[in-house]
């Protein structure tokens, strides 16, 4: 019995020290993804890495990590010399085989969800108007100046927001109003047109693979929902 007591001891401290170092070890991974994360996509704010499933030590020595969950904060996308920040950027990586040195890898397949908050498409948009919530999902209140005969007018509209394909594949946010005031007097629409309509691409600052797949707006911002398959990871 006291051997057995000596084995059960043993055995349970050995658990444990196991447990340790693998639980040591696979936030010193996610620390280090993180960094290469931040440092792949240029980063204006920062990333967090959560690697799930136990034990990660033997999911490290077969180079194939079960799934990578990563939140990253101040992704500057960039695409056609204009950029667009998206305040956050949360998405799951499954299957992920990683490089042989350990310096990022390749998911099988991914999906996720970012926030692009209506200070965000006020700057995008470069016209110097206002974005903020429509009132209903899809759509937005845009309100912009604009010189008529010698005056400044303000108006607002109330714009759709929506996911059009992009010339060369992937997929442009596009802005419209619905309704123009003053629609029908010559010259009107089109002067406020140029200012609340307008197109931006966000693939420059996704991870390579992650594609936009739909979207919606509510008080919060515009949400982009993302998918795709044999997503990068990260890369030395």
């Amino acid at each position: 019995m006291r051997f057995l007591r000596v084995v059960v001891i043993i055995g349970v401290v050995l658990g444990a020290l196991f447990v340790g170092a693998d639980r040591w070890a696979v936030g010193y991974a996610e620390n280090r993804l993180a960094d290469r994360i931040q440092a792949r996509q240029g980063l204006a704010g920062s990333a967090e890495v959560d690697i799930h499933g136990f034990p990660f030590l033997t999911q490290a020595l077969s180079h194939d990590l079960e799934r990578v969950d990563v939140r990253l904060k101040g992704v500057e996308a960039v695409a056609d010399g204009r950029k667009t920040r998206l305040s956050q950027l949360d998405a799951s990586f499954h299957s992920v085989k990683l490089n042989g040195d350990y310096s990022g890898g390749t998911a099988r397949r991914a999906e996720g969800t970012a926030l692009v908050t209506y200070q965000d498409l006020t700057e995008a948009s470069q016209t110097g108007v206002t974005v903020t919530y429509g009132g209903a999902p899809g759509k937005v209140k845009v309100t912009a100046s604009l010189e008529v005969l010698g005056r400044t007018l303000t108006r607002s509209v109330v714009s759709t927001v929506t996911l059009v394909d992009a010339k060369g594949g992937g997929k442009t946010v596009r802005v419209r109003a619905d309704e123009v005031p003053g629609e029908g007097i010559p010259g009107i629409e089109n002067a406020v047109r140029k200012k609340t309509d307008f197109d931006r691409r966000l693939d420059g600052g996704l991870p390579a693979g992650l594609q936009l797949a739909a979207l919606t707006s509510d008080e919060g911002g515009v949400h982009l929902t993302l998918s795709g398959t044999d997503v990068v990871l990260a890369g030395s």
